[in-house]
C-alpha cells in the first residue's frame, strides 16, 4: 500500500513538473511575427551568419596589420655531419688531390627567437578589405530576405490556424442546425407526412458535416503546431491567437493600388547587386595582381651551444643576434597567365551586370502579377461574402418551405450544399487575401 501511495505522488509530482516546464504565449499576428524573427531557427542562423561575416571582416583586416611570433628552437647531435675538406685545406704541404673529414658544432644547441612582421603594400590586401565589407551587406540581406520568408510563412500558418477554428465554428452551427432539421424531419415521418428519403438525404448530409467536423479538428492541432515550430516555439507550449480572420482582413484591405514600386528597394534585388559587386571585386583583385608588394620583418633573439644540457645554468652563455628583412616582390612576366585570369573575372563581372539587369525586370513582373493577384483575391472576397449571403438566404427559404411541404428533400439539400460551399468558398477567400497581401509586401520589402 505504501509502494502505491509513493508512486502516485511521484506522478502527480511529474505530471505537475511537466505542465511548470510548458510556457504560455499570446500573439496577435504581428507579435507573432516579431517574435519569430527573433525566435524562428533560421533567423536565428541568419543573425549568426551576420556575426560569422564580421569576424571574418576582422581576420581579412588583421593580416596587414603587424603580427609577433615567436619560437624555441632545441638540437641535440648524436653524430655530426661530417663536411669533406682537401688535404691541403689546412696544411699547405698537404697532398691537394687527398680527401679529409671534419665535424663542426657541438652536441647542444638551443635558439629563442622573435619576430615581428609587417606587410606595407599590397594591393590584394587592400581589395579584401573592400570585399570583407559586400561580405557582411550580403548576410545582412540575406538576413533580411529570411525574415520576410518568416514573415510569410507565419502570416500564412496564422490564418490557416484561424481558418480551421472558424471553419469549425461554421461546421459546428450547421452540425446543430442539421441534427434540429432532422429530428423534426423524424417526426414529421413518423406522422407519415413525409417519405423516408428525406430523411435519409439529412442523415447523409449529417454524416458528411461530422466528417468534415473531425477531419478540420485534427488540422486545428497539426496547423497550431505547425505554426510553433515557425515561431521557435516548444510544440507542447501552449499558444493563443488573439486576432480572428474579420480582424486580419481589415488590416489587409489597404493597398493605394497607384503607388509606385521601386525595384532597388526589393531583397532579391540587392542581394543580385551583392552579387555583382562581389564579381566586380573579384576583377579588380585580378588586376591587384599586376602591382608590387612590400613587406618588412625585425628578427631577433639569443642561441647557446654546449656539449652539455646546461643552458638553465646561470653561467650559461647566450649570444643575442637581430636583423631587419625587406621583400619587395615585383611580378614581370607570368606567360599571360594573369592577363587569362583577369579576363575572366571581368566576363564573369559582366554577366553579373546582365543578370541583375534581368532581375530587375523580373522582379518588377512579380510586383504586376503579385498585385494583379491581390487585387483578384480583393474581388474574389468581395463576391465571395456577397454570395454566402445569398447561399443563406436561399437555404433559410428552402428549409422553410421542407417543412411546410413546399419543397423536396433534394431542393432543401442542394440548397444546404450550395450553403456549405459558399461558407467554404469565403473562408478560402479569406485566407486568399491575407496571403496574396503578404507576398506582395515581402515583394516590396514592407
Amino acid at each position: 500500500m505504501k509502494h502505491k501511495i509513493v508512486m502516485l505522488l511521484l506522478l502527480f509530482v511529474s505530471f505537475v513538473k511537466a505542465q511548470e516546464e510548458k510556457k504560455n504565449y499570446s500573439f496577435s499576428l504581428q507579435e507573432a511575427i516579431d517574435f519569430a524573427i527573433q525566435n524562428n531557427y533560421k533567423a536565428i542562423n541568419a543573425g549568426k551568419d551576420i556575426e560569422s561575416a564580421k569576424q571574418k571582416k576582422w581576420e581579412t583586416t588583421a593580416s596587414g596589420l603587424p603580427q609577433i611570433n615567436a619560437g624555441l628552437d632545441y638540437f641535440r647531435n648524436f653524430v655530426f655531419t661530417q663536411q669533406g675538406i682537401s688535404g691541403n685545406a689546412f696544411d699547405p704541404n698537404g697532398d691537394p688531390n687527398a680527401v679529409s673529414t671534419i665535424a663542426f658544432g657541438t652536441k647542444n644547441s638551443m635558439n629563442a627567437r622573435a619576430t615581428l612582421s609587417q606587410l606595407i603594400f599590397d594591393g590584394s590586401y587592400i581589395v579584401a578589405l573592400q570585399a570583407s565589407k559586400t561580405y557582411i551587406q550580403y548576410f545582412k540581406n540575406n538576413k533580411i530576405k529570411t525574415d520576410n520568408e518568416v514573415k510569410e510563412i507565419v502570416t500564412s500558418y496564422y490564418g490557416n490556424v484561424l481558418l480551421a477554428k472558424e471553419n469549425i465554428n461554421i461546421l459546428e452551427k450547421n452540425k446543430a442546425t442539421l441534427e434540429k432539421n432532422l429530428f423534426e424531419a423524424e417526426q414529421t415521418f413518423k406522422n407519415g407526412l413525409i417519405e423516408e428519403e428525406s430523411v435519409e438525404q439529412l442523415q447523409i448530409t449529417l454524416g458528411s458535416v461530422n466528417s468534415n467536423l473531425n477531419n478540420v479538428t485534427r488540422l486545428v492541432d497539426i496547423s497550431s503546431k505547425m505554426l510553433k515550430i515557425s515561431l521557435g516555439l516548444d510544440i507542447d507550449d501552449k499558444l493563443t491567437l488573439t486576432e480572428n480572420l474579420d480582424n486580419l482582413i481589415e488590416k489587409k484591405l489597404t493597398l493605394d493600388f497607384n503607388e509606385s514600386f521601386d525595384v532597388n528597394t526589393n531583397i532579391d534585388y540587392q542581394l543580385a547587386d551583392n552579387f555583382k559587386e562581389q564579381r566586380r571585386l573579384e576583377y579588380k583583385l585580378q588586376k591587384a595582381a599586376y602591382l608590387p608588394s612590400l613587406a618588412a620583418n625585425v628578427n631577433f633573439g639569443y642561441n647557446a651551444f654546449s656539449n652539455q644540457f646546461t643552458f638553465a645554468n646561470q653561467d650559461q652563455k647566450w649570444n643575442n643576434f637581430s636583423n631587419l628583412g625587406v621583400s619587395l616582390n615585383v611580378p614581370i612576366f607570368s606567360s599571360f597567365g594573369r592577363t587569362a585570369k583577369a579576363q575572366q573575372a571581368k566576363l564573369a563581372y559582366q554577366q553579373a551586370q546582365t543578370q541583375l539587369t534581368e532581375a530587375g525586370q523580373m522582379i518588377k513582373l512579380q510586383f504586376e502579377s503579385a498585385r494583379s493577384d491581390y487585387e483578384y483575391s480583393i474581388e474574389q472576397y468581395a463576391t465571395s461574402k456577397s454570395n454566402l449571403k445569398l447561399a443563406e438566404r436561399i437555404e433559410n427559404k428552402q428549409q422553410i418551405k421542407f417543412k411546410e411541404g413546399l419543397s423536396s428533400s433534394f431542393e432543401f439539400t442542394d440548397a444546404q450544399r450550395q450553403l456549405y460551399t459558399a461558407q467554404q468558398n469565403y473562408l478560402q477567400a479569406m485566407i486568399d487575401v491575407i496571403n496574396k497581401k503578404t507576398t506582395l509586401d515581402k515583394i516590396t520589402n514592407k
